[in-house]
């Protein structure tokens, strides 16, 4: 069994990974079973056939895996890398360098299904799992099932990256994929914090009246209390729908408590803090009643602007159809918006644009011009 729980046992692995030319790396967590989630899982596998599960449960450090993860002579193929480098920054501080995201190569190769199991059948032949996906990863030991489905996610990675690889060089688009990684590679660590107006993101909430607003407002932040308190995600203690059915109806006994569809019957032994929290809200002054804040209005775009963007989309939709590629991939609505804004007259403009890439300058950079002129 390839499990690593000791600091001498990670050294010693990540040893014999002298010389090698890139490591498969997938993370497993816990996000669906605490409020607190956490990395559980780390599973490696060489282009030399070393393969090994990080017990990241078993250790407050992992610094001795940080060189070969800030190397960029080492490739680090992943998978749909984002959820992986924020939370392993998180948890463990890693620099991250080197990422191949085979996801993104699956993008930028135009094929129509992504996931990893749709593309190592197609490009491998070979079959993958899906149903561990949603398992506790935080809980000891793992099935056979488990260990089986943690290591065949990622011991074909380092395999597929090189065939997607191969690919896109024969394309010219090796290097598009690489500055994508890079930004994957640059992302923030994940954050954890409270936003005190997280409630209103809760789908019908900016349709509740002052006071009813200011239950779901109590009724939220109970929830957030008893998640923290009890390490279990908020939508496992109460649902959104259930959160506002009681906001909207206000219930005052237990009785009217247990009438509210969706509250769980487990919830009863919590009745007093519910109610508690629907009178805080019935009691305060209206002065203190909280109030939607307005979303910011979209800008009014002048007429060249607009016409600018429609050019610049006519142009996407006729590339994308060249290209095979979803319009998406060559440029983003976000993009032509700002592109249209700006009016660069030139690739030194161009490349001012934020989020604008090199690679989209060095190839659509004449033709993106062309578009925002109108040639």
């Amino acid at each position: 069994m390839p499990w690593i729980r000791s600091p001498d046992a990670l050294f010693a692995f990540v040893r014999s990974l002298g010389g090698c030319r890139a490591v498969g790396l997938d993370t497993e967590s816990d996000s669906l079973y605490h409020h607190f989630d956490k990395v559980c899982l780390l599973q490696l596998a060489s282009d030399r056939g070393q393969v090994a599960l990080v017990d990241a449960l078993a250790f407050r450090d992992l610094s001795a895996l940080a060189p070969v993860i800030a190397d960029g002579a080492i490739a680090k193929v992943l998978h749909g890398a984002d959820y992986d480098v924020a939370t392993l920054k998180r948890d463990f501080g890693f620099a991250f360098a080197g990422i191949f995201d085979t996801m993104i190569a699956a993008r930028f190769l135009g094929l129509s299904a992504v996931g990893l199991a749709a593309i190592a059948q197609s490009e491998l032949g070979v079959t993958l799992s899906k149903d561990r996906q949603k398992d506790d990863w935080s809980r000891r030991p793992l099935s056979p099932e488990q260990v089986a489905y943690a290591l065949a996610d990622v011991r074909h990675l380092v395999e597929l990256g090189d065939r997607l690889e191969a690919r896109l060089a024969s394309l010219g688009r090796r290097e598009w994929v690489r500055e994508e990684c890079e930004a994957v590679a640059a992302l923030p660590p994940f954050e954890r914090r409270r936003d005190p107006e997280a409630y209103l993101a809760i789908k019908g909430a900016r349709r509740l009246a002052p006071r009813r607003l200011a239950a779901l407002r109590e009724l939220f932040a109970w929830r957030e209390r008893r998640a923290e308190a009890t390490d279990t995600p908020a939508f496992r203690i109460l649902g959104n729908e259930a959160l506002l059915l009681l906001a909207e109806r206000g219930p005052r006994t237990v009785t009217e408590l247990a009438g509210v569809p969706r509250v769980p019957s487990r919830l009863r032994r919590h009745a007093d803090d519910l109610l508690a929290a629907l009178r805080r809200a019935q009691d305060l002054p209206e002065a203190e009643l909280p109030v939607v804040p307005r979303r910011p209005a979209a800008p009014v775009l002048s007429p060249p602007v607009r016409l600018r963007a429609e050019r610049l989309r006519a142009w996407r939709t006729r590339a994308a159809e060249a290209l095979r590629l979803d319009p998406s991939v060559v440029l983003p609505q976000r993009l032509i918006e700002r592109l249209a804004a700006a009016a660069p007259c030139d690739e030194a403009g161009l490349a001012t644009v934020e989020g604008l890439r090199r690679w989209r300058v060095a190839a659509f950079g004449s033709e993106i011009l062309a578009a925002l002129e109108g040639r």
